[in-house]
């Protein structure tokens, strides 16, 4: 007998119509005060518009590869996209201390943000409140958003778009510093062999005004010569070749040694000299390391608050605990009852 009466007396769904009925007054009045609170804080919070940049990077990050290379299998398309690998590259600069710090000093974001300077922590808060206000992410087709969500639409705009630059300027800064320095190294190394190459110059000037100009030939022509003057027998002609032979067989291994010598550091002259020009296009030529999408603009509606939802989850919310509070004190007091 007692047991049929506690389970009468447990909450089920059989009677959860009528027990929303037989509290319907206080339901109704704490849904309404709910609603009207929360509308009434939905004011309170400072409305803020968003504006959004996307952009594709690119696939490009040497100038003179993608323009002036002569060699065709190291060729880059200069109109190409980039993927994965050159988004998660701009992400990286995009959350960099440097990106930061510059948008955080042009906009004056601390007295924008009415950060106590005075306070201990105030880079700290700053650092949170950019965090909360700027996001960057990657799209599904590898493009990258850039997102400012600010109190006032014109800032949020400029801010997103300078974003945007910032981020093309510091990349190729980046970059220019290194190929400078690769610049430097290579015009050092042109630089060298070109003094080479003037020693090697003055050397060989030294050997041909004692008479050494074609080696191989001159010998060549000499014995062929001296041949025909032995056969004549014109001692004077003779001892005049001989001489000529002397002087070849003096200076002719340092002729073709400096010769051949000199025709290697051509080659490798040129060379250098492709690799120079190219360097000194990366170190000194400018190309933007990304395609706009969208650029962004003075958002016309607010973002956030989103007052109908603050509304509609605050009096659910308010309902669903009114409800749960109800039953609670409903059961406990029907079990007490029943003891008694």
């Amino acid at each position: 007998m007692i047991e049929n009466n506690n389970q009468n007396v447990d909450f089920n769904s059989t009677n959860f119509f009528l027990f929303l009925w037989n509290w319907r007054k206080i339901l109704i009045i704490i849904s309404i005060s709910a609603a009207i609170i929360s509308a009434g804080a939905s004011y309170l919070i400072t409305p803020k518009f968003k504006s959004t940049v996307v952009l594709f990077p690119t696939s490009t990050n040497s100038i003179s590869k993608a323009l002036i290379n002569s060699n065709p299998g190291n060729n880059q398309d200069i109109l190409e996209f980039g993927e994965e690998e050159q988004a998660e590259q701009l992400l990286q600069i995009l959350n960099s201390s440097k990106i930061r710090d510059k948008v955080i000093e042009r906009f004056n974001l601390a007295e924008h943000y009415e950060i106590d300077t005075n306070s201990k922590f105030k880079n700290t808060l700053l650092i949170k409140e950019y965090s909360e206000n700027i996001s960057f992410k990657r799209t599904e087709f590898m493009a990258v958003e850039i997102t400012v969500m600010d109190k006032n639409p014109q800032k949020a705009a400029d801010m997103a778009n300078s974003i945007s630059n910032l981020l093309d300027s510091l990349k190729n800064e980046m970059q220019k510093e290194r190929a400078l320095r690769g610049y430097e190294i290579v015009k050092k190394n042109f630089e060298s062999i070109q003094n080479e190459i003037n020693i090697l110059n003055d050397s060989l000037r030294i050997i041909r005004e004692k008479g050494v100009n074609d080696y191989e030939t001159q010998a060549e022509m000499i014995n062929q010569e001296l041949a025909i003057q032995l056969g004549k027998g014109n001692k004077q002609g003779v001892e005049r070749l001989e001489a000529k032979l002397d002087t070849l067989s003096k200076y002719g291994g340092i002729y073709v040694f400096l010769r051949n010598n000199l025709g290697y550091k051509t080659e490798q002259l040129n060379r250098i000299k492709a690799k120079l020009d190219e360097s000194k296009v990366d170190a000194e030529e400018y190309i933007p390391q990304k395609f706009t999408v969208d650029t962004a603009f003075k958002a016309e509606k607010k973002t956030t608050p989103v007052r109908w939802l603050i509304v509609f989850l605050s009096t659910f919310s308010a309902f669903m605990l009114t409800i749960l509070i109800l039953i609670f004190i409903e059961t406990v007091y029907k079990k007490n009852f029943i003891k008694k």
